[in-house]
């Protein structure tokens, strides 16, 4: 049996997971992700009963009962690097034996269900609209450092992408993973379904010009176009990839629900969505 070693998973003194620092008895089985660590509190406000908070860097977690059920909320910051942070540690809390460092022989399946913010694409998407990651592209290439087994990926779809664009050699490729359909039919059943695509940027990576001038200008208008079998590319933002992904190869089920507040074709912004998200968060906290 493997023993994973200190500099491969490192655990705090306290027996914390290293950025998050939670011990494996303050993780819940289902975990909503989040951002904002602000709105980790907006989240809690909603439960029934607190357990434990703990806060570290970007990482704030409250774990309690909402509606009589164990959930912990915990926030990732921005991008798909920090899910690899995120994901791994919430797994190795689960699936980990901090004493030994070895694999538990009971693997225990975690539900995440990540809420986010997001620019819609297509006309179908308005402001104000909630959008399903059915599919999610990754530009950043974080899951092509991960042994993929045959079949994970929906390599169809993604060479598909790669012909109808042209994708340069100088971009990471793209990989597409299917979030888990049980999910989203459960919390998505009455949203708006499609490919989201998870940029390694806010800027230059969504195709946003502001000072310098982007490499492959015509590329979101190849995105908009993009048609698979009638799944169209819906919005842009920045996780949904890395975790729809990791959850897959480490035995989780997983799902991104965003609320739009950015109109991509409409050059349009809504910097004051607060009552979008909050909407958002009701109704996934009532379905999850």
């Amino acid at each position: 049996m493997r023993t994973i070693l200190p500099s491969e998973l490192p655990i705090n003194a306290d027996g914390s997971a290293f950025h998050l620092h939670l011990k494996p008895e303050q993780l819940a089985d289902t975990v909503i992700l989040v951002g904002d660590p602000e709105r980790v509190t907006l989240i809690s406000g909603y439960f029934d009963t607190i357990e434990c908070e703990v806060r570290s860097r970007e990482f704030h977690t409250v774990t309690g009962l909402c509606n009589g059920r164990r959930i912990s909320c915990v926030s990732h910051g921005i991008g798909t690097d920090n899910i690899d942070i995120v994901v791994t540690e919430l797994d190795a809390l689960a699936n980990i034996d901090f004493a030994t460092r070895t694999v538990k022989d009971v693997h225990t399946p975690l539900t995440l269900v990540r809420i986010g913010t997001s620019g819609g694409l297509q006309p179908f998407c308005p402001i104000g609209s909630f959008v399903v990651a059915q599919y999610s592209m990754g530009f950043d290439g974080l899951l092509n450092y991960y042994h993929t087994p045959d079949g994970l990926l929906e390599m169809d779809i993604e060479n598909a992408f790669k012909q109808h664009t042209n994708w340069s050699p100088r971009l990471a490729a793209p990989y597409v993973v299917q979030a888990n359909a049980e999910l989203v039919e459960k919390i998505g059943f009455d949203m708006i379904k499609g490919i989201t695509i998870s940029a390694p940027g806010f800027y230059g990576p969504q195709g946003r010009f502001v000072r310098i001038p982007l490499a492959f200008p015509e590329l979101n208008e190849k995105i908009k176009s993009f048609d698979f079998d009638g799944h169209k590319i819906t919005n842009f933002e920045m996780e949904s990839s890395a975790l729809a992904g990791l959850a897959k190869l480490l035995g989780h089920r997983a799902m991104t629900v965003c609320a739009i507040i950015a109109g991509r074709s409409a050059h349009t912004m809504n910097t004051s969505y607060k009552d979008s998200i909050t909407t958002l968060i009701e109704t996934a906290l009532e379905r999850i």
